[in-house]
């Protein structure tokens, strides 16, 4: 009854759960995109600790195990279920026979166990009914007079001390027995709180499917606005990502072309100044010079003068004609030709604007990541569209899987059953009493028993008096002697209705352990269920007949009950695959090839040209514009002279102290004159020239430096120009096409990720129905076998076991009696 109890529950789970169609999508995982399918945590414990009394339960298995020591009997079961227990109907039938023979054999310990305890229950009343007649007649004992005997003393320590260890072990059955009783009793009570909690579970795992499912149709949801994002930032991701790998080649040759046109603008700026203050240095020293020689041939003239002619005086005036030639020229300017030439070609480079040209080099390169949004404009669009269409695909899911109402079905077969249940409840606790209370009356017989014998055997010893004869012993001692024999009449009054007790029980607890417990425990009660054509003769699987329709495919209860005992899915535990293929709605690949074909489309015209022909021209018109071929030495060593042979102001001090020397006269009138006039020269025109001279003594000396090599240098800028042109020109596809490649990844990734963890979810967690196996356990392990069998078990065994100790206890108390009772008559006893 159990057996099939347990089935049925099992059975009527799955059927009210599933028809013809089946379940639902769910999800996994990526760097940036985390789902957590929300999860409950149900209270039914699905581990019960083993408690303090778990060695008493297995001593008693041990006990049924040695009666019973045959296996499972699968064969004999599968037999039995096949013939649909009507055995009566063909009962003459050689197999029938056989199949009876084999439960006899596989029952034979019980039924002999069984049947010894039949004997015990009849013979004990009719031995009782004959016992008290024959003492009626004075028979058996009832003679009132007691013979001489040498080992009267041992006899009666050894009938004494017999009685009480019989007692004794009856003690610890009737403990057996209340402890069983109470076990019973609060572990039946605590079932009522297991029900509450396998109930709340139920409801628990059905109000968590529809959450659970609209919440992994919501993260397609979240999936999508993160693609929808990417997307949209396509030009920083795809764009930005383009850019950089071309910036570091780019930047390096347009930064030096950049710098050279630069010192194109520096180089005409220093050439026309260079070319102004030549030309001002030329006029200047050509006054200067014209101011010294005129001043040269006044000095001449006037050294002339008769006077030089003087012998005190020509001395003086030949020494001054002699450092007349330091008022020479010093600087040939006119050797040093203008810059004219270099700079018209200069102003013929600078008529091309290059950093006009350069800008748009850069501009080129910093344009990408926009060129790349504006070209992907149209792809973005249809990229929603398939996304968009891969959504409306995944959220039919649930349009054609109509999980709460397959679901509801399972509410109303709970809300039924809990109804049942607890509309019989006040009748369980009324049949509960009566249980306990009827267990209470068979353990208090024994106790009272032994309370008999045990105020027996005190009355005896303690009002035994070792000089008294059997027909002058104390009241006491016969007290002793009455208790012993009121003990034996209860004893025969009682045994038998506790053997056929025990009987009953035993044959109902110790095959309930060996046929429902230990079978469920280790899985073959679920074997025999499974066997091919058993419960329907049309069914290969009679469960994937039940739920899927298709009975040749394999699906055992053994599997359905380990993959939910596991807290997998309703889909995976009942291969709902076969009703409904998620994973087909949930094609990875269908969905990931829409989107690569979608991607493919992505065609990006990205024609970069650092810099044009024009400026490539530019380039080499300015290395060959002349300025490196300047004869700088001859600029230098020139610009690099003083602009007299001689300080003017020494020369004039030195004219004015020679003059000093002379006598007056117009001599030295002329002399001091043009003295002063060197002054003024230096003054006026020498000094304001040497700035100039010096400055554009440097600025030759900075050109020479900027020219230097400058071909060379332009020659590797245009190398460098060209190469890496060729370079993006050459790498430039592959360079988008890999980066489209890793950007349609990026987007792909995401789907994948979800639809992976989608699938997942639905196949493995979605409806994980580890509650209806812990309900299953709770009516067949816990309730059945563990609050039932178990301590009836232990209940049976300790008032078995004193009730079988009552026989001998009956026969030693009957024959301990005579040493305590007070006889009429007696042997004469001497000393």
């Amino acid at each position: 009854m159990t057996l099939t109890l347990g089935i049925l529950l099992l059975l009527g789970l799955c059927q009210s759960t599933i028809s013809e169609d089946s379940l639902f999508p769910v999800g996994h995982f990526d760097d940036s995109l985390t789902f957590q399918l929300p999860m409950q945590e149900y209270e039914t414990k699905d581990f019960f600790p083993p408690d303090s009394f778990n060695s008493l339960f297995r001593m008693v298995n041990y006990f049924i195990q040695v009666v019973q020591p045959n296996a499972f009997p699968k064969d004999i079961i599968r037999k039995l279920v096949q013939k649909k227990f009507e055995l009566s109907m063909d009962y003459g039938k050689p197999e029938s026979v056989v199949l009876t023979l084999q439960v006899i054999q596989y029952e034979l310990g019980i039924l002999l166990c069984a049947l010894l305890g039949l004997l015990f229950a009849i013979l004990m009343p009719l031995a009782g009914l004959c016992f008290g007649l024959c003492r009626c007649n004075r028979k058996c004992g009832g003679e009132m007079h007691q013979r001489q005997k040498r080992n009267e003393a041992f006899m009666r320590k050894y009938y004494a001390l017999s009685l009480l260890v019989l007692c004794l072990l009856m003690s610890i059955g009737v403990i057996y027995g209340f402890v069983a009783n109470n076990y019973f009793t609060t572990h039946t009570k605590k079932t009522y709180s297991l029900a509450d909690s396998n109930f709340r579970d139920l409801r628990t795992f059905l109000n968590q499917t529809e959450p659970q499912l609209n919440y992994v149709l919501a993260q397609f949801t979240t999936t999508k606005k993160r693609a929808f994002s990417d997307l949209d930032n396509i030009k920083t991701l795809l764009g930005g990502n383009i850019q950089e790998q071309l910036r570091p080649h780019a930047l390096l040759v347009l930064d030096d072309i950049k710098a050279m046109a630069k010192e194109i603008q520096e180089t005409s700026v220093l050439l026309l100044h260079m070319e102004q203050v030549l030309w001002e240095l030329k006029n200047g020293m050509e006054g200067i010079y014209k101011n010294l020689y005129q001043v040269k041939s006044n000095v001449e003239q006037s050294l002339k003068d008769p006077m030089c002619n003087l012998s005190s005086v020509s001395a003086k005036c030949n020494s001054i004609r002699m450092t007349l030639g330091q008022l020479d020229s010093n600087i040939n300017l006119d050797l040093l030709p203008l810059l004219s030439p270099e700079i018209d070609r200069i102003n013929v480079v600078l008529q091309t604007n290059l950093s006009s040209l350069l800008k748009m080099g850069y501009t080129s390169i910093n344009n990408i990541p926009e060129r790349v949004q504006n070209q992907t404009k149209d792809i973005r669009v249809a990229l929603r569209r398939t996304l968009n269409d891969i959504g409306l695909n995944i959220v039919t899911i649930k349009q054609k899987v109509p999980i709460q109402e397959k679901l509801s079905v399972l509410w109303n077969h709970i809300d039924n059953l809990e109804s049942i249940i607890y509309s019989k409840i006040p009748r369980v606790e009324k049949y509960e009493s009566y249980r306990w209370l009827s267990c209470l009356i068979a353990c208090f017989f024994l106790v009272l028993i032994i309370i008999f014998y045990f105020l027996g055997m005190l009355c005896g010893i303690v009002g035994y008096h070792p000089n008294a004869t059997p027909i002058t012993r104390g009241c006491v001692s016969n007290t002793g002697g009455i208790f012993l024999m009121v003990g034996v009449g209860v004893s025969f009054f009682v045994s038998w209705i506790l053997m056929l007790f025990v009987t009953l029980t035993f044959v109902i607890g110790a095959n309930v352990k060996e046929l429902v417990c230990e079978p469920y425990q280790n899985m073959e009660l679920f074997q025999i269920v499974d066997t091919p054509y058993l419960i329907n003769e049309n069914w290969k699987y009679y469960l994937s007949g039940l739920i899927l329709n298709k009975p040749d495919i394999s699906l055992s209860f053994e599997q359905v009950y380990r993959d939910c005992k596991d807290n997998e899915g309703f889909y995976t535990a009942l291969q709902l695959e076969h009703i409904y293929n998620v994973s087909e709605r949930l094609n990875i690949e269908e969905h990931i090839r829409h989107l690569n074909a979608e991607f493919k489309k992505i065609k990006l015209n990205l024609d970069i040209v650092l810099l044009s022909k024009e400026g490539r021209k530019n380039l080499l018109d300015f290395s060959d514009s002349g300025v490196e071929q300047i004869n700088y030495d001859n600029y230098l060593a020139e610009t690099a002279k003083l602009v007299t042979k001689v300080d003017l102001l020494t020369y004039a001090t030195d004219l004015t102290a020679q003059t000093n020397k002379l006598p007056p006269g117009e001599l030295k009138s002329s002399l001091e004159f043009n003295a002063n006039k060197l002054r003024t020269i230096h003054l006026t025109q020498v000094l304001p020239l040497e700035p100039e001279l010096r400055e554009l003594h440097m600025n030759f000396q900075k050109l020479q430096q900027k020219t230097n090599g400058l071909k060379v240098k332009v020659t590797k800028i245009v190398d460098s120009l060209d190469s890496t042109q060729q370079f993006i020109t050459n790498n430039l596809p592959s360079i988008i096409m890999q980066e489209s490649k890793v950007f349609s990844a990026i987007i792909i990734s995401y789907f994948e990720h979800y639809l992976y963890w989608a699938k997942t979810s639905v196949t493995r967690n979605i409806a994980a129905c580890k509650p209806l196996a812990t309900a299953l356990d709770s009516v067949v392990d816990i309730f059945l076998c563990k609050f039932i069998t178990e301590p009836m078990n232990l209940l049976w065994f300790g008032i078995g076991k004193a009730t079988i100790l009552l026989l001998p206890a009956i026969i030693i108390a009957v024959k301990l009696a005579k040493y305590y009772r007070r006889m009429d008559s007696e042997d004469i006893y001497q000393e």
